[in-house]
């Protein structure tokens, strides 16, 4: 008879809280690695936070040449230009960043780009993002993350417990500001698609993370004499294996993605990517360890420690 494959074998009892300090050590280090390197070298911003015009090209002669076209521009001395394939192989989506001068100067240098691509291009969409609109558009994306993060909050406050909300947040600031620290080391450009992928990947990382908090509170329950250590390795174990097959199945459609969905959606798919791992590595060794740090409620009726006990264990 067919027996079911298993990623992770049944009744495993691996010691996940043993090693919590370290496992802690090492995301604090990448945590204040990230905020360094953001504030010294900073984010490749895009065009939607920059300022700058996007043109959508069509090739008259067939498959749109990228080399070629980059050839084209670079002799316009634009600064940074973007070129990716969009869409169909005759067409294109061009990206140059806010030029120098006046407006009325950087129209009459796009008027020259624009004339000199209509030979070989139908030009099909012109779009302008001002600087005054790309500082608008960081303060919304800011507070949109901000917003999500304190929804999420307050949802899992009113779920469970304060203890497990705070836990929760902790661990997806840590997944949030990972993100960002590959943004910033493998200078992607971080776009309003970016910003979609982080609410996503907070979205997702939460919900591993409150499977797991679902089971502790269950266990703490159901075993009142096992010390709240145990109890949370223990639901770590019982729920490692929907955790880490929920997290291969998404791979699979993520890398199926980053390779044959083209280049206009692979940075967006390689932030997914990361933070499904990132995602999955907090939801079992860094939410639950900030969860020993608390003296959970075992029943409905038993009073709530207030925050100091926290604050003695660390």
């Amino acid at each position: 008879m067919f027996k079911p494959f298993h990623l992770i074998p049944e009744n495993t009892n691996l010691n996940f809280l043993g090693l919590k300090n370290t496992f802690l050590s090492i995301s604090l280090i990448v945590i204040i690695i990230s905020i360094l390197s953001s504030w010294i070298i900073g984010l490749n911003f895009g065009i939607d936070f920059r300022g700058g015009v996007l043109l959508e090209l069509r090739s008259k002669t067939g498959v749109a040449d990228v080399s070629q076209l980059r050839t084209q521009l670079n002799r316009f001395s634009l600064g940074e230009v973007s070129i990716q394939e969009f869409g169909k192989p005759t067409d294109a989506l061009v990206r140059i960043q806010k030029q120098e001068g006046d407006e009325k100067s950087q129209d009459a240098k796009l008027n020259q780009v624009k004339e000199m691509l209509s030979i070989n291009f139908d030009i099909r969409r012109t779009e302008f993002v001002g600087p005054t609109v790309g500082e608008e558009l960081k303060r919304n994306g800011f507070w949109a993350v901000m917003v999500a993060l304190f929804g999420i909050l307050l949802y899992i406050w009113f779920r469970f417990e304060w203890q497990f909300a705070l836990s929760a947040i902790l661990a997806l600031f840590h997944d949030v500001l990972a993100t960002i620290g590959l943004f910033v080391f493998t200078g992607l450009e971080f776009n309003l698609s970016t910003v979609a992928a982080v609410l996503t990947i907070a979205g997702y990382s939460v919900n591993d993370t409150v499977v797991v908090f679902d089971r502790v509170r269950e266990n703490l329950r159901k075993s009142k004499s096992i010390d709240q250590l145990s109890i949370i390795n223990k639901s770590l174990n019982e729920t490692l294996g929907r955790t880490i097959t929920t997290s291969v199945t998404t791979l699979l459609a993520l890398l199926a993605i980053y390779f044959f969905g083209g280049e206009v959606i692979s940075d967006f798919t390689l932030a997914m990517i990361w933070g499904v791992m990132i995602g999955t590595y907090s939801s079992i060794f860094v939410a639950s360890a900030f969860l020993t740090f608390f003296n959970l409620r075992r029943t409905d009726t038993e009073e709530k420690e207030d925050l100091n006990y926290f604050f003695e264990k660390i």
